[in-house]
């Protein structure tokens, strides 16, 4: 509200509107993501906690993966939303290394404020901060590895590395290695580099049994059963097709009334059903097919003739599963019975009806290099099920991180030590006030050496220290064991991680953070009854005491 010339007031912006300008605006959207940052920063690294996360319908998660736990948290806060958007993000493009992006881009915010509050323009930190990202990015390509993308020992330190500290760790090998073997099955070579889209990989969970009892199927398992008792449990040397099509007698398409006035033309019209159904399943017979897979329904009917003809089918498959038994066994998918030939039949050793948890599954197995695998999880609950495949996730995208690019770089805060002091000499030639927010950026990023050390229960002044130390005077590998609480050479302990989670960390991290420092004011509406916010609008920092509104 302003007041004109004649002492009347006018109003710009509608009643119950929340505004915040300048260092406000700033100070609240720092804290605000800062929050966030804090929230996941004690699930960092090998020693890290879980959250307990419970919904509105008291479903519970319990997880230490920054991905998860950012989703599943109900955010308000429009600077916190973009920091989970950074998580999203990494999740996507590199698969892990959300908790660090998330701690990073907090780190590089809190910094930033310090430097505001010594009169230090936003535009001079944002100026900083952008030489800063680009150089690291530049520092990241000179100090990875190159390392032979299917080479399996340092693929399964990789996933290793990745599944350490999560609920599963107790079984890290044996899900390093189920990862790795699926990644390597599915890949493809595309002018000389590999391609792998884990869409390929299906994770099928069912509870009961031991994580121990997880394994890689090479082939297709899927949560259904045969559709009729009659039918084979188990086919050998099984010619497979696959159907678009429903193995029912067509309505149709045109609204159509037949009269009957007679019985026998009831008793003709019900033989014609018949058997236009039994030329349906002949056709399928004809081909040589022993099992079929139909992404639509089969009649009654159809699955008795289907039965006597000794064919295994199965009905309302999930597109997806169509396209991965496609792959992993070589036949094509029809969409019309009619079309359905010899050549379009697909191979597997074995098509089998199992149980599992007390619940049927088909399993197609024995796939002559099949392009598509599924991962059987077992384990003793719900939750650790659920944690096993988030672990097992997070293993395969990093595996096909270093299968596409053949980059990896030292863990245990090694590679952000190594940034950090290189950085550091980078801002003395940047000169001028710039040089203060690239060396803020440089500090930001020990964050995660300390945070690690921090998690793990040690003395971070005492680590951070001699981890700096150590690392001028023995190389870049130099980072964080945790275990053995001081600093050593990661690479010969084996913690690895692809260059593109580092590349892709950073790369968000300083963008969000730049984005938050460009916002001077902050203008929120009022919701309406109908939003189902009530009357006082959204709950912005500051408003009511509590600044940090998740």
């Amino acid at each position: 509200m302003m007041v004109g010339q004649g002492g009347q007031p006018v109003v710009i912006l509608p009643e119950g509107t929340q505004r915040y300008v300048g260092r406000d605006a700033q100070r609240l959207n720092i804290l605000a993501a800062r929050v966030i940052a804090e929230t996941v920063r004690t699930t960092l690294g090998p020693k890290g906690m879980d959250k307990m996360l419970v919904d509105s319908l008291g479903d519970i998660v319990i997880t230490n993966d920054g991905a998860t736990i950012l989703e599943q948290i109900d955010v308000q806060h429009p600077a916190a939303k973009m920091i989970i958007e950074i998580a999203k993000t990494q999740d996507k493009e590199a698969g892990d290394g959300t908790t660090t992006a998330v701690v990073i881009a907090g780190e590089l915010l809190a910094k930033a404020e310090e430097l505001l509050d010594q009169n230090v323009h936003p535009s001079i930190v944002i100026k900083g901060y952008t030489l800063a990202a680009e150089k690291a990015q530049e520092i990241i390509d000179s100090i990875a590895i190159a390392v032979e993308p299917d080479n399996e020992e340092t693929l399964t330190k990789i996933a290793s590395t990745s599944i350490t500290g999560k609920n599963a760790e107790s079984h890290k090998d044996l899900l390093a290695k189920l990862a790795v073997e699926a990644v390597k099955q599915v890949a493809e070579k595309v002018n000389g580099t590999y391609v792998v889209d884990i869409d390929n990989i299906k994770l099928e969970k069912k509870e009961g049994g031991s994580v121990r009892d997880t394994q890689l199927i090479r082939g297709v398992v899927i949560d259904k059963e045969r559709v009729h008792p009659r039918m084979p449990r188990k086919v050998e040397n099984a010619k497979i097709a696959l159907i678009n099509d429903a193995l029912e007698v067509k309505k149709t398409e045109t609204d159509a009334k037949i009269n009957i006035t007679a019985p026998d033309q009831l008793y003709a019209f019900l033989e014609q059903e018949e058997k236009m159904l039994q030329e349906m399943v002949e056709q399928v017979a004809a081909t040589g097919a022993n099992v079929l897979f139909c992404q639509k329904g089969i009649d009654d009917l159809a699955q008795h003739y289907l039965a006597k003809h000794g064919i295994l089918a199965v009905r309302r498959v999930k597109k997806s599963d169509m396209e991965k038994l496609a792959k992993a066994t070589g036949a094509k998918v029809v969409t019309n019975v009619k079309d359905l030939t010899s050549e379009d039949l697909g191979y597997a050793e074995v098509v089998e009806e199992r149980k599992v948890a007390g619940e049927n599954m088909i399993f197609v197995e024995g796939c002559k290099n099949p392009k598509a695998v599924t991962i059987l999880i077992r384990g003793g609950t719900e939750h650790v099920v659920d944690e096993v495949e988030r672990a097992l996730e997070d293993a395969i995208k990093v595996s096909k991180d270093v299968m596409e690019d053949g980059a990896i770089l030292p863990g245990g805060g090694a590679t952000e030590l190594d940034l950090s002091i290189r950085l550091d000499e980078f801002a003395k030639k940047v000169g001028g006030k710039e040089q203060l927010a690239v060396e803020a950026f440089a500090e930001a990023l020990k964050v995660i050496p300390k945070t690690l050390a921090e998690n793990a229960g040690l003395d971070t002044i005492d680590v951070l220290v001699k981890a700096i130390s150590e690392h001028k005077n023995k190389g870049k590998a130099i980072g964080v064991d945790v275990f053995a609480g001081e600093p050593a050479d990661m690479l010969e302990r084996g913690v690895i991680e692809p260059a593109r989670v580092k590349r892709q960390a950073i790369k968000s991290a300083s963008e969000v953070a730049i984005m938050i420092l460009r916002i001077d004011d902050v203008i929120a509406a009022k919701f309406s009854k109908s939003e189902g916010k009530g009357e006082e609008g959204p709950r912005m920092p500051g408003m009511g005491g509590m600044p940090g509104m998740m």
